[in-house]
């Protein structure tokens, strides 16, 4: 058993290990979770988590990497979380991320973390959001949190981020798949990568195009912006740092931050829920209250929905269904 409060106390002063062990009692669903999580609740809040997605092969890390150094020079502190795909056979993420991060792996300042999807669809690890409060009691300013390239499937980094960043490189067919995966909806800032290639205003174009046509916003609505960039070379990464700060400055000044944060912390709870009644669920196979309600379907005395709602009552209120 881990000595919690010690461990939450040494991520507070900063120390990379008490922060790696916090999070893999997040990703192993420890019996501690609870503990930890609890801990953590009134230290965090303060950071600015923002997400990245975008095809595969547009520059994800190496933007993130970009945005880093940047964020760095500011004075502030950044957490990483790059979301990998799991191996089918371990279930461990790639470290892809990392070795890319290279340059920031000494910076006492930058805490850099791998997460395994485990098959969760979305793009994310069903643990991110108490692996992002980690890191945001953990004393980070900014946490950019980076997803695996899945296409339709990533719109869930909108749910988990303040800002939403949407990567695309020409010459990929991005603004295709834009348009098909419903990334123009859940983008606040819009990144062409590679933008020292042929295409790159072409691609710019077709997406202010496409952004407009699917408009329907107010005076004073926010107007997602398209920044051009050249990762690799850090070109364009302080004005995406603008964009995102100009975003962050507009959605406090009108609430919407808090609206987010709070829808967010929500749907947590909701997953949580959901997730403690399945298990429940799981373990009635065999049960005597499974099999007295399958029975009556069968016989015709009960309908599915009405067996699910006495179920339902039974595990969540602890009564037994009523018998037939």
């Amino acid at each position: 058993m881990q000595d919690v409060p010690s461990l939450v106390a040494q991520a507070r002063e900063g120390r990379p290990r008490a922060v790696a062990r916090l999070i893999s009692l997040v990703e192993g669903a420890s019996p501690q979770l609870r503990e930890v999580m609890a801990a953590l609740a009134p230290l965090a809040g303060h950071a600015y988590v923002v997400g990245l997605t975008g095809s595969p092969g547009v520059g994800k890390s190496t933007s993130t990497s970009a945005l880093v150094s940047a964020y760095r020079r500011a004075g502030k502190r950044v957490g990483v979380l790059a979301v990998d795909p799991s191996s089918p056979f371990s279930g461990g993420a790639l470290l892809g991320d990392r070795v890319r991060m290279s340059e920031h792996a000494s910076d006492p300042g930058v805490y850099i973390r791998s997460m395994a999807t485990r098959g969760h669809l979305g793009g994310l690890a069903w643990s991110a959001p108490q692996a992002i409060r980690v890191l945001d009691a953990a004393g980070c300013d900014v946490i950019l949190v980076e997803t695996v390239g899945v296409g339709q499937s990533e719109v869930e980094i909108a749910s988990q981020a303040d800002t939403s960043v949407v990567l695309l490189a020409p010459g990929m067919g991005d603004g295709i798949q834009a348009a098909k995966a419903g990334i123009l909806e859940i983008g606040d800032v819009y990144v062409v990568n590679k933008a020292d290639r042929d295409g790159a205003d072409a691609t710019a174009r077709e997406l202010n195009h496409m952004l407009g046509l699917g408009e329907s916003r107010e005076a004073g609505d926010w107007r997602p912006p398209i920044v051009k960039t050249v990762a690799a070379r850090g070109e364009g990464t302080d004005e995406v740092v603008e964009a995102l700060e100009k975003h962050r400055a507009w959605m406090e000044e009108r609430g919407v931050l808090g609206e987010r944060r709070a829808a967010r912390a929500a749907r947590e709870v909701e997953t949580i829920a959901v997730t403690a009644l399945r298990e429940r669920i799981a373990d009635l196979h065999g049960d005597a209250r499974l099999s007295a309600l399958a029975e009556r379907i069968v016989a015709g005395e009960l309908d599915p929905y009405s067996a699910a709602d006495e179920l339902v009552e039974s595990l969540t209120v602890g009564a037994a269904p009523s018998g037939g």
